[in-house]
């Protein structure tokens, strides 16, 4: 039977969208731009870069895209790189969502919802209340696979609503500078940038986890994720020409609260509050898209033998795996460990994505034009030239102090 007849896919396209959107519109949006400011000096080739990380973001959506009509099912980078590579390829790659993928990320925006909401909390610790948000949440989607989504595109819903009145009623406000060279272009110093951006692009994959409970799979998957990934790349631009656009550059360079910044210069307190408003929805989602997405992985592969069967629910949401995901979470938000694990979460991330368009070439000339892909062959070429090309920049930037300390120390 087609697998959009299976008789437990219950979520449509607007659900599987609005994960995508969930996923990827976080904290990240909100802080990037004045760290990318002070490096590339110009607001200008800010938004550039953000153009340029959507257009990545884009071209692996096609391509995921194309992999998920081929194999309409849940779990993620594990399953077709068990499908296109080799079985052990997919193991490595599921353990790395178990830890890298989700449980650490979801201990991360639980604790910065905390942060973000402890002055209004009167002293809860941040840590309590990313563990009654986490716990909250794994009891939401256990409950019922349709509820859980309805209350997460509801929020998502809201969080996009917000996003679009703050860009409309700062436009106004707005007085662009024009266009002119601030500092010499170096490509270098953009490419580092860009790789900053595009971990806040992270998420476009997310309704690759779910597909096993999408309706007509085949169908949905590809258009929610270009559908998500398109939606939020325009957001993305918005957003972030009212925030670097709204001050002189040296009032936001370098500044992590760039969006409180930002907005204290457009409105005062009001607008600041508002923004904080908005970081803390944006973690919400965050956590519920976490929640809902991770377990998916871990039911398959317990199902294809790979963890303990009773990972893998008989029926209804793979509500065992997420309790498991949700433990190891908590653990990792009550340690100092977590924030380890966080360092790595874009280059393993960005590796695993490479890893699973290399399978799809792979299939794509193991299949021919059975199976086809959009731009084929381009646009999983570019795709994958740009994640190995910002990986060894990313590298090179952590690595070249170590390096320059040793040099000196030697010679």
């Amino acid at each position: 039977m087609n697998a959009s007849g299976h008789p437990h896919r219950q979520l449509g396209l607007f659900s599987a969208a609005s994960l995508v959107i969930a996923s990827m519109i976080g904290v990240g949006v909100f802080t990037t731009s004045g760290f990318a400011l002070a490096d590339l000096k110009s607001p200008w080739m800010v938004l550039a870069a953000w153009v340029a990380g959507g257009i990545i973001a884009s071209l692996g959506a096609l391509s995921y895209g194309a992999l998920a009509r081929r194999i309409p099912e849940s779990g993620g980078e594990y399953l077709f790189l068990s499908r296109t590579l080799h079985p052990t390829a997919g193991h490595v790659a599921g353990w790395v969502s178990l830890l890298v993928g989700f449980s650490a990320p979801l201990a991360a925006a639980a604790y910065g919802l905390g942060e973000y909401l402890k002055p209004w909390l009167l002293g809860l610790h941040p840590k309590g209340v990313g563990t009654l948000v986490i716990l909250g949440f794994t009891l939401l989607h256990a409950a019922h696979i349709q509820r859980g989504a309805w209350v997460q595109n509801a929020a998502v819903v809201l969080k996009v609503v917000l996003i679009v009145g703050f860009v409309g009623l700062a436009l106004g406000r707005l007085q662009p500078p024009p266009f002119v060279a601030e500092a010499p272009f170096q490509g270098t110093t953009f490419a580092m940038s860009l790789v900053w951006i595009s971990f806040s692009y992270s998420g476009w994959n997310a309704a690759i986890y779910i597909g096993g409970e999408v309706q007509d799979p085949e169908r949905t998957l590809p258009r929610a994720l270009a559908l998500g990934t398109g939606v939020v790349t325009v957001l993305y631009l918005a957003i972030n020409a009212v925030f670097v656009f709204s001050a002189p550059v040296e009032q936001l360079a370098g500044k992590l609260e760039i969006g409180q910044v930002a907005a204290q210069a457009l409105g005062g307190p009001t607008w600041a509050g508002g923004v904080t408003v908005l970081v803390a929805l944006a973690l919400v989602t965050s956590v519920s898209s976490l929640v809902m997405a991770g377990p998916r992985v871990y039911a398959q592969m317990a199902a294809d033998g790979y963890l303990p069967r009773w990972l893998a629910p008989s029926h209804g949401p793979p509500r065992v795996s997420m309790g498991c995901q949700s433990a190891l979470a908590l653990v990792l938000l009550w340690s100092s460990t977590y924030q380890t694990l966080l360092t790595f979460i874009g280059f393993t991330l960005s590796l695993s994505t490479a890893a699973t368009v290399v399978g799809l070439i792979r299939l794509r000339r193991r299949e021919g034009s059975k199976l086809p892909v959009p731009g084929w062959p381009w646009v999983p070429a570019l795709f994958l030239t740009a994640i190995l090309l910002m990986t060894v920049l990313a590298l090179i930037e952590i690595t070249l102090p170590a390096w320059r300390a040793l040099w000196h120390a030697l010679f």
